[in-house]
């Protein structure tokens, strides 16, 4: 099928232009919706605009697919490809395949970066998974969002992000990677402050920016930075042949760390890593399916491929390495505690997905980057279909989101019920789910550098995980119903447009861990070493641990109900501590409240603004009016003053010109 695809779409159009037609489609329904959006609303039910933008990212997918075809072995090696399709030359360790355009973008002072698309293997998954992943959101936007008002502006939006997140994965420079991350940040800003009429959530949309510039501003000193020590910011001479630098290179100044830690700044304020996680719960704000999309499965995955990307010169920094492993791990450790205690169902996914996110930070901290972008696709299956199902459970309640008021939703909403039980399990590890197999190399490799404190973290992590998603279904699916009668009657599982992508989706967290990713991955991420070493025991442990976990919630949750509330009250300071989230939230807001605000009014107003600024403006406004004040006395206006003045005037020159020198 793969095979009649690729040869059919390429007697069409030429090898060079695929990728940017998979690249433009999206934007192209983005255009046509925002120019002619007022057209589209005269239809009553506006089906035209989820059908279309669905239709371009369908056949965005249907030519990434083709192109991972083209990109895959198939019998052939990659050179014999090469030679076949005519693709350009280039040294090292794997054959890439670049589509230019005509033009430079800047060519100035020496340098040069060209218009231009990367597509290599790990290009070609990014692309199959923000394709594949938005095409079924898309799809499943057409029942949850078919009563807004905006649903026109809504899937605009969501073109627009999908062109910006695929411009992100195959730029073949970090300018250009640059572009796609602010569009997708731009995105991110429009899509959680969707419904911004509601305070929450325009105040979410301005914590996400504000945060992610912060972020965003080691990402830019890191290009600067990265292309004084290299001279070029293209991607693929960066990763060729960072290993060929002279060792005093290497060491000047540290400037590789430098740049490694800049990057990886940007990664965490895009990937919500601490201290910079704190936007991504407050994005739930935005409708389910974005939450899905955006912060679950596609751009907060974009600071690790961003870092997955850049393997060889992480692997050049051992500090690097070690400070995206802390950073990781702890992320995976502290959002885990958080979503033990949340209450609102989003909520609890929100902070799985920035624990699942410092898993693979973990992975990329200890050399195993194949195991990230593994994980990064698992999660991206059972994270997308974990949001969906909860987007059903919140429309088949009407919007109720805390978990406290559900229950019992087991028998009215079996296909969702079943389908999140899936997405659950390949969450918690269960074995020979998809999060089995990447969270089981993901431990692997961290055993595999001795660093015993960090396995044992990512090993409580591992546990917390399943506790928390064991607990979520148990409030919410199973035991007794706790909803209102107005909630009882209205609750009914959703229309198959909603529940196909979620069957879809459970299909691929029971069998996308099947994909030997890591493997094809290998030649892109010039090879690890800590990959290829294997633990018998840890498999058997993380499974034990996911299993002793789900028994604990369920014991917890279902058979003796009164207990966490026992040892909440036992433990208070431990719930107050979860409550306030680690009091992350509460120190940001008194640091900008006491020091940005107060010390703004303080210094910038009263010291710079009002002393300094005003005082100088003034005080050179009364000078030049008491000069005026002085001098206004000899304007009296009689004839005689002004001759007596030309006289005295007259009379100085002479005297100067005849002084004796």
């Amino acid at each position: 099928m793969a095979r009649l695809l690729f040869e059919g779409l390429t007697r069409v159009f030429s090898i060079e232009v695929l990728p940017w037609l998979a690249l433009m489609l999206p934007f192209g329904g983005f255009l046509v919706l925002s120019l002619f959006g007022d057209w589209i609303r005269k239809d009553r039910e506006e089906r035209g605009a989820g059908v279309l933008s669905c239709c371009t990212v369908l056949l965005s997918f249907l030519i990434a697919v083709a192109t991972a075809f083209m990109l895959g072995d198939a019998g052939r090696d990659l050179e014999q490809q090469r030679q076949s399709l005519n693709l350009p030359q280039r040294q090292g360790p794997y054959l890439p395949f670049q589509a230019y355009l005509a033009v430079d973008w800047i060519d100035v002072s020496g340098l040069s970066i060209p218009v231009a698309l990367l597509l290599d293997r790990l290009a070609s998954v990014m692309m199959l998974v923000v394709t594949g992943v938005s095409f079924l959101i898309h799809v499943y936007s057409l029942g949850y969002m078919a009563r807004d008002e905006d649903r026109v502006r809504y899937f605009s939006y969501l073109n627009l992000f999908v062109f910006f997140m695929l411009l992100l994965v195959m730029a073949t420079n970090l300018l250009m990677v640059f572009v796609g991350w602010e569009g997708v940040g731009l995105c991110s800003y429009l899509l959680i402050g969707f419904w911004f009429k509601r305070p929450d959530a325009a105040a979410a949309a301005k914590k996400a920016f504000i945060v992610n510039r912060v972020g965003d501003a080691g990402l830019i000193l890191g290009l600067i930075m990265a292309y004084h020590a290299f001279g070029t910011l293209d991607l693929l001479s960066i990763t060729d042949h960072i290993g060929g630098l002279a060792p005093e290179r290497l060491g000047e100044l540290g400037i590789v760390t430098v740049i490694a830690l800049l990057l990886f700044l940007g990664a965490c304020g895009k990937s919500a890593q601490l201290p910079l996680h704190v936007w991504l719960p407050d994005a739930m704000e935005g409708p389910t399916p974005v939450s899905a999309l955006i912060h679950a499965s596609t751009m907060v995955t974009a600071g690790v491929y961003l870092v997955a990307r850049l393997a060889p010169l992480y692997r050049q920094s051992e500090t690097a390495m070690l400070v995206v492993a802390v950073i990781g791990v702890l992320t995976a450790f502290v959002a885990a505690t958080i979503a033990l205690v949340q209450t609102d169902i989003k909520k609890v996914l929100a902070y799985s997905t920035v624990s699942q996110l410092g898993f693979m930070f973990l992975a990329c901290g200890v050399g195993a980057f194949g195991a990230a972008v593994f994980h990064l696709v698992t999660h991206a299956f059972f994270k997308a279909l974990l949001f969906l199902s909860a987007g059903s459970v919140i429309h088949a309640l009407g919007g109720e989101q805390d978990m406290r008021r559900m229950g019992g939703l087991a028998r009215r909403l079996p296909w969702t019920f079943w389908t999140f039980v899936i997405g659950a399990a390949s969450l918690a590890g269960l074995p020979f789910l998809a999060g089995f197999f990447s969270k089981d190399m993901i431990l692997e490799g961290t055993f595999a550098t001795g660093r015993t404190a960090i396995f044992v973290t990512a090993l409580l992590a591992a546990l917390l995980t399943a506790v928390y998603i064991t607990r979520l279904v148990c409030l919410a699916f199973l035991g007794a119903s706790r909803l209102d009668a107005e909630k009882t009657a209205h609750a009914h599982e959703s229309p198959w447009v909603m529940t196909i992508p979620l069957v879809l989706l459970a299909v691929g967290s029971a069998t996308a861990g099947f994909v030997p990713l890591p493997d094809m991955l290998r030649p892109v991420m010039h090879g690890a070493a800590s990959e290829s070493r294997a633990v018998r025991w840890i498999p058997y442990a993380a499974t034990t641990l996911s299993l002793f976990g789900i028994m604990l919630a369920a014991y917890l949750y279902l058979l003796y109900k009164e207990t966490p509330a026992r040892l909440a009250s036992a433990l208070p300071w431990i719930r107050r501590a979860l409550e306030a989230k680690w009091g992350f939230d509460d120190l940001y807001n008194a640091f900008v409240r006491r020091v940005l605000v107060s010390g703004g009014r303080r210094i910038l107003w009263r010291a710079v603004d009002s002393f300094l600024i005003d005082g100088t403006v003034n005080a050179t406004a009364r000078a030049v009016g008491s000069a005026a004040e002085t001098l206004r006395s000899a304007q009296t206006g009689l004839v005689r003053g002004h001759a007596l003045l030309v006289l005295g005037g007259a009379v100085a020159l002479v005297v100067y010109l005849l002084w004796p020198r």
